[in-house]
């Protein structure tokens, strides 16, 4: 393909932002290992690359060449698909953009650095407190150095020269402007996969392109196995059928279309409904038996750019009763019709014995996910439809899915949402311990939930990846560490003698409780082994053990 030297149109910011994105994938290990905890949970490169994959389809389904439109049709899939912060920031990098654009099918170098920089605004306007040597940074400090050497008359070849060096440039700064980053002796993770994107992008105009589009559908390695409805099958859970919608001044009010038209219709045909519009785009999803009632209604007020029906019954797993949502990175569970209610609780965790213990402890719906698969924002939505309540209470229970849920929380319509900021499953578990809506009052509630979560105490071991000094405390790869929050606290060569060692330091004696919450990859020797020094050692405290079957925590410990 030949490029405009010195103009960007449609079919160019297309083809370099495919690169690009194809580029994150083939480096996302490199990304994720640059997590700054040496533990087995990164997830930067994942998050990043799932969110700007949520865009391709919707950005490639724009037919017209305008720079515009498909910046727009990107930045709305991302927005829908960003999971952990690096993915909303990289959400709202691009919406920025296509805001900066202005609606131009074509735009000199000059003016897509300035959008680039209206970007840059976005996404730190997008953060509560924005970090420096953070992606924030890289993204800030690249887009100013181009904006201040491009004018009209730079190519596009010379902008993205000068682009991608001072983002390397930038990105190899990060550790001296954050301390966390120096110490463990890595760049900054969002940053490195921000670089790897400008680079595919950069690689694009220069004509070298990766070899093969790597994953850019989220569902395009899924396996269908049809023989679950045969000729003799009932359609018992009907179509997912999803669809974008965008409206027509021809055939409705545009500006003023409201779109509980449409929810309010798909309650009498369908549930689990979502209905977003954004400007002229409507994104919408129902789970109805009849799905030819939804195209036929939606027409009225606009055309399809996009259409997916599918069979739900190919869909759904008997064995974990798990009702699978279309992003990749998060389950709704348990998957029914609900009565309106006037409060509801949806929360986040991982592992089996987890997940039946927040629900049995109150909770009406937990989303699939947690450390190292951090649910999008799109599963936030369809978790809020779902429990159908006039107030939602949310617990993320890590830092990494709080943004995901507050930008949600922000989409969410109708309802009014709570996200409380938990950072891990103890806060979570001794607020829905706790849970208590006698109040009547969502704002009681809510304040009762943080005093609630005050005063317990929460560890974590997991292997360790990287040597390292963190906190004062010597780490090793290969040996096992243990930690509260992102305080580093000790490393033993086993995750028992781990555990053992966390409690110690975590003051147990000093508690009324201990919990043990057991990982998958606990044996049965091990937990016998945590049972009996509990009893042998801390007898003062009361023990309790969960089956939690998390992925990467060995041992959870909460203590109040």
């Amino acid at each position: 393909m030949n490029f405009s030297k010195n103009k960007i149109d449609g079919e160019t910011f297309e083809k370099i932002v495919v690169n690009g994105a194809n580029n994150l994938k083939v480096n996302i290990k490199t990304v994720n290992d640059l997590n700054v905890f040496p533990i087995p949970d990164g997830d930067t490169g994942d998050n990043m690359f799932m969110t700007i994959a949520g865009g391709i389809e919707g950005l490639k389904n724009v037919k017209e060449n305008s720079l515009y439109l498909k910046a727009k049709a990107l930045a709305d899939g991302m927005l829908l698909n960003a999971r952990g912060n690096s993915g909303v920031i990289l959400s709202q990098l691009f919406t920025g953009l296509a805001k900066g654009l202005k609606e131009e099918t074509v735009a000199s170098i000059n003016e897509f650095s300035s959008a680039l920089k209206e970007g840059v605004k976005q996404a730190y306007a997008s953060v509560v407190k924005p970090v420096e040597g953070t992606m924030l940074t890289v993204a800030r400090e690249s887009a100013e150095f181009a904006s201040k050497k491009c004018n009209d008359d730079s190519s596009i070849d010379e902008f993205f020269d000068i682009f991608v060096e001072e983002m390397q440039k930038s990105l190899e700064r990060t550790p001296d402007l954050l301390a966390v980053l120096r110490e463990a002796g890595v760049i900054d993770s969002g940053g490195a996969g921000l670089l790897y994107i400008a680079e595919g992008m950069k690689d694009a105009v220069e004509g070298h392109f990766v070899e093969e589009e790597m994953a850019i559908s989220q569902s395009s390695n899924q396996t269908v196995d049809f023989s679950k409805f045969d000729e003799n099958s009932e359609m018992t859970f009907g179509y997912c059928t999803e669809c974008l919608l965008r409206l027509q001044n021809a055939k409705t009010d545009v500006k003023n279309f409201d779109v509980k038209i449409i929810s309010e219709y798909f309650e009498s045909i369908g549930d689990s409904i979502v209905a977003i519009k954004n400007d002229s785009i409507v994104k919408l999803h129902v789970h109805t038996l009849t799905p030819s009632k939804v195209l036929e209604f939606c027409q009225q007020f606009g055309e399809f750019l996009t259409i997916k029906i599918e069979n739900m019954t190919l869909q759904h797993n008997e064995t974990h009763d798990v009702q699978k949502t279309d992003g990749v990175l998060g389950n709704l569970m348990p998957k029914v019709k609900r009565e309106h209610k006037k409060f509801a609780m949806v929360t986040v965790a991982n592992g089996k014995g987890l997940i039946d213990t927040f629900k049995e402890c109150g909770a009406d719906l937990v989303i699939d996910g947690g450390q190292g698969n951090n649910p999008s924002i799109e599963v936030f939505l369809k978790a809020f439809e779902q429990v159908d309540a006039d107030n939602v209470f949310v617990l993320p229970n890590n830092s990494n899915i709080i943004m995901a849920a507050k930008q949600a929380a922000s989409l969410y319509k109708d309802s009014k949402i709570y996200v409380i900021e938990t950072k891990n499953f103890g806060q979570a578990y001794s607020i829905l311990s706790m849970l208590d809506y006698s109040a009547d009052d969502a704002e009681i509630i809510v304040e009762n939930m943080k005093n609630d979560m005050q005063n317990v105490v929460t560890g974590m071991v997991t292997g360790c990846i990287r040597t390292a000094n963190i906190d004062g405390v010597d780490v090793v790869k290969g040996n096992y560490i243990g930690f509260t929050d992102k305080t580093m606290l000790v490393c033993e060569t086993s995750k028992v003698d781990t555990y053992k060692s966390l409690v110690k330091k975590l003051n147990v004696d000093e508690k009324s409780f201990a919990i043990a919450v057991y990982g998958a990859s606990v044996s049965q020797e091990e937990r016998q082994s945590v049972r009996t020094y509990m009893s042998e050692n801390h007898s003062c405290v009361e023990f309790y053990e969960i089956d939690g079957e998390q992925d990467v925590y060995d041992f959870i410990v909460i203590m109040e």
